[in-house]
């Protein structure tokens, strides 16, 4: 099965994030992220937003649930959501809380491991509590303090640990995502391709060539 490339939309206003969107839907990508800026800046309204616009794609609530488990993922739910993200570290009662509410809402609760120093460990735990997917993530400020990381360090061992498809996410370079796509069934592209690396607003103004960078990693992933 061929991976799937999700966008990653870290923007803080709702017109700005639409125009991303628009353009990773032209390129070919097959699932939009409500970033956690974006949910910040514009609440739940950005994810019914993109659920409007684009009723056949993918959407994800990338708000990093770490309580409150239950209700967060059938609010998310509620506003269209497909996928809503819970971080591993949070209390065990808020995972649970997230996959019960994925299953009763028909939602896919995605796991983010980040921070958590023992990856693989993490990851069984949390196919153990019932999660979907493991959210194999080196974080924005984890990653420009210890330069050397990226999420394909561990992307094999992951990978081989569990038995639920994992995404790599964190600052991959076109090649990066292209070389995850052969291990991890879904891809994420976000800063510093789609998204500056160093401010919430989109790594250019120019729409053209913004779909060339998104359309150039979806077919690398597509021809792996």
């Amino acid at each position: 099965m061929k991976a799937k490339v999700q966008v990653s939309i870290d923007l803080e206003n709702l017109d700005a994030a639409m125009e991303v969107a628009a353009a990773a839907v032209e390129a070919g990508a097959d699932i939009l992220e409500a970033g956690t800026p974006l949910v910040l800046g514009e609440g739940v309204h950005a994810v019914r937003a993109l659920r409007k616009a684009y009723p056949e794609k993918e959407i994800v609530a990338d708000i990093k649930i770490m309580d409150a488990g239950y209700a967060e993922v059938k609010m998310m739910a509620e506003a269209g959501a497909d996928y809503v993200v819970v971080m591993a570290i949070a209390h065990p009662g808020t995972v649970k809380g997230a996959v019960k509410a994925g299953r009763e809402c028909g939602v896919k609760v995605m796991a983010d491991i980040m921070l958590l120093e023992d990856k693989v460990a993490a990851a069984k735990e949390m196919e153990a509590l019932g999660v979907d997917y493991i959210v194999l993530h080196t974080g924005y400020d984890e990653r420009h303090e210890e330069t050397w990381k990226n999420p394909l360090r561990d992307l094999k061992a992951v990978v081989e640990a569990v038995s639920i498809p994992v995404q790599a996410v964190g600052g991959m370079s076109l090649e990066q995502a292209v070389e995850a796509s052969s291990l991890a069934p879904l891809v994420v592209i976000g800063a510093p391709l789609v998204i500056s690396d160093e401010a919430l607003k989109a790594s250019t103004n120019d729409n053209e060539e913004l779909k060339k960078v998104i359309a150039q990693v979806v077919e690398g992933v597509r021809e792996k």
